[in-house]
């Protein structure tokens, strides 16, 4: 929902307002605009192009609402123009239409201004939602950092003064957090070797790489009769150009000694670990190699071995409240790794599927979701079989084990199955809780992976159950069509039809509902059932993507998508074709030439669009219609004019069969990873 908030004071803005908005909008770009009283943009920035498509040179002079407000919210645009005119300031969100069609949802400040006339006018500041959102996050995030850690942190700018200073640090400092502020470390805590310390950061700064354990030894207020000591470390801040903003520094006590250092050590290796789990773990959602990132970030840095196991039920089809009889405690390894030459791997590979033994520790660990040490006692119990001495054997001279539950959003997913052999030392308590946390983080995007692997598997399933597995044979015409969906990505809302209509005529249907996943797929279903219906009923193209305008709104406001329906009649070699809002037909004619349509493209569906014209192409015998949808022509690395012009080579001169030929054109047009699904549509006349 669009909300608005108004004021009738404007706070002036800040001196060196150029100079903050540029510095903020190294975090955040920030879109300015202006727009005349009659609602004209005369003023458009670089920002704004960047977040909305649109260059200066195309866009002013120009309605502001016509281009840039949706029309669903016109009313609501135009009630905000008249309050902005009569001097009140609003602040709120409204999505703004992309140059590209699609909607961007920002956070919108809307300011009288006066126009190069004098009359009043509105100045226009917007952030990108999603980017305000990601903004928050890695504040929180930030936030979470310096009130939770028990190692003392602190940010300091380029005149090395503190900017921030977590609890921990103002401890070690016997200081208040907010009486560091400000200030700099010669002057909060002059009694240990801050100088030298202050010639470190200059040089972190100058070189802009991070120095680590820099002893600091002293007296500080917290402890004024003793001496205590600290290790330092000291890394730059930089912008996104490389820039530094300052440096951040980490201090811990390391007064106890020896042990207290090694501890240290063992802690900034840990907090690296986990921080590095997040940039290792979850790269993609591809399930299998998500449980190989868990096991190349667990050995050799916290385990000899390491193995990763699903229950098969929340593998296969048959997840639900109770798991099918056939999947009941079977566990697949989806990743595994055991370094020492004389593990029997043979029996531990990636892929196999095996029966958790029954009253053993294996089976309390899955039915429980909680974490156990494993010990020699539980190897018989663990593997039963009889042909696995090798591999008994060579469990029992593992020094360590440990078996971690995957458990995600309140399911047990499988487990990880961690060891150390007897060189190496057992499992400490710091190890477990770490491996504990790792695997615990782990799981969610194992689930996530496993979710996105389902979502899409039923996407792709009924995206072919609900388009056509072969087209029929119809008279005066030769058919062949290709859906291909994204690579990486879900499968969307293209599709297109063939439909049998009375007289021997011929219904050719192509779409693209707006969105992707099992919902995009589901309302293609629904407007191809409606399509099928009305076209058995005779309807004119123009009419049919009336009532199919009507089918999309009634889905809801948020539904859109873009159709071509053409009925063609090999009685007269003549095709009648309608569009809504879709790139236009192209016709390949039998001597080699190449047009697309020039007629008026419409209004998507779901928009209360009701103006759609209809065109009518003759279409002697050899010509070619070529319906497709934008992802054949769009990519990121070209627009839809020259996409349509790489689609006009692909089909000059075309004389090949229309297999070869539909093959050529998505060799040609689509790259290795198309980041769209695409449907492509080919009827070549023939004599009747």
């Amino acid at each position: 929902m669009d909300t608005y908030q108004s004021t009738s004071e404007v706070p002036d803005p800040p001196d060196a307002a150029v100079g903050y908005a540029g510095v903020l909008r190294e975090l955040l770009p920030i879109a300015l605009w202006r727009e005349d009283a009659d609602g004209r943009i005369v003023e458009w920035s670089l920002a704004a192009q960047d977040l909305l498509g649109h260059r200066p040179e195309d866009i002013l002079g120009r309605p502001g609402a016509a281009v840039l407000v949706p029309e669903a919210n016109r009313g609501l645009a135009d009630d905000l123009t008249r309050r902005v005119q009569a001097g009140e300031t609003v602040v709120g969100t409204l999505p703004v239409r992309h140059r590209d069609g699609h909607r961007v949802v920002m956070e919108m400040w809307i300011v009288p201004a006066a126009d190069p006339q004098g009359r009043t006018g509105a100045m226009l500041i917007a952030v990108e939602t999603s980017e305000v959102l990601h903004m928050r996050d890695s504040l929180a995030a930030l936030q979470s950092l310096f009130t939770q850690s028990p190692i003392g942190l602190a940010t300091l700018g380029t005149d090395l003064r503190f900017l921030r200073v977590n609890d921990a640090l103002a401890r070690m400092n016997g200081m208040p957090a907010a009486a560091h502020l400000g200030r700099r470390l010669t002057e909060v805590v002059p009694g240990v070797n801050a100088a030298v310390l202050e010639a470190t950061m200059r040089q972190v700064l100058e070189r802009g790489t991070a120095v680590v354990d820099v002893r600091r030894t002293g007296r500080t207020a917290a402890d004024p009769d003793h001496d205590r000591t600290w290790s330092c470390s000291y890394a730059p801040l930089l912008d996104g150009s490389g820039r530094p903003l300052g440096l951040i520094a980490s201090l811990i006590d390391i007064t106890d000694g020896q042990r207290a250092e090694a501890e240290a050590e063992r802690a900034r290796h840990r907090f690296a670990l986990l921080a590095e789990a997040g940039t290792r773990i979850g790269t993609t959602l591809d399930l299998h190699q998500t449980a190989q990132e868990i096991v190349d970030l667990l050995v050799p840095q916290l385990a000899d071995s390491a193995d990763v196991q699903l229950l098969e039920s929340v593998l296969g089809p048959d997840e639900g409240p109770a798991a099918a009889a056939s999947t009941r405690g079977l566990m697949r390894r989806l990743a595994a790794v055991f370094p020492d030459p004389a593990a029997p791997t043979e029996k531990l590979q990636a892929g196999q599927t095996f029966q958790i033994p029954a009253d053993s520790v294996y089976e309390r660990i899955i039915n429980e979701g909680r974490p156990m040490d494993l010990y020699a006692s539980d190897v018989p119990a663990l593997i039963t079989d009889p042909r696995a001495d090798a591999l008994r054997a060579y469990l029992a001279t593992l020094g360590s084990a440990r078996m971690v539950p995957l458990v995600a959003r309140g399911q047990v997913l499988g487990a990880v199955a961690v060891t150390r052999l007897r060189e190496r030392g057992p499992f400490e308590d710091e190890d477990r809780v770490l491996v504990d946390e790792l695997v615990a983080r782990a799981a969610l995007n194992i689930d996530n992976a496993r979710m996105y692997t389902r979502q899409r598997h039923a996407a792709l399933t009924l995206q072919r159950s609900l388009t056509n597995s072969e087209l029929p044979q119809v008279t005066g015409l030769e058919l062949t069509g290709r859906y291909l969906p994204a690579s990486d990505h879900d499968v969307g809302g293209d599709w297109f039809d063939v439909i049998q209509l009375p007289g021997g005529r011929t219904g050719l249907v192509i779409g693209d509902v707006m969105g992707h996943g099992i919902h995009a797929a589901a309302v293609m279903g629904q407007l191809r059932t409606a399509v099928r219906t009305l076209a058995r009923l005779d309807v004119p193209p123009e009419q049919m993507l009336r009532s199919l305008d009507a089918v999309v709104a009634d889905l809801g406001e948020d539904e859109m998508a873009t159709c071509v329906y053409a009925v063609h009649d090999p009685a007269t070699g003549c095709c009648v074709i309608a569009r809504a809002g879709h790139p236009p037909p192209a016709v390949a004619g039998a001597d080699g030439s190449v047009t697309f349509l020039h007629g008026l493209p419409g209004t998507p569906l779901g928009t209360g669009g009701q103006d759609f014209r209809t065109e009518e192409v003759d279409l002697p015998p050899g010509s070619l219609l070529v319906l497709y949808t934008d992802g054949l022509i769009e990519a990121r690395d070209r627009d839809l004019d020259e996409g349509m012009d790489r689609l006009a080579r692909a089909l000059e001169g075309a004389r090949q069969p229309l297999e070869e030929l539909c093959d050529g054109i998505l060799e040609q047009l689509l790259p290795c990873d198309p980041q769209d699904d695409v449907a492509v549509l080919l009827a070549r006349t023939r004599p009747v």
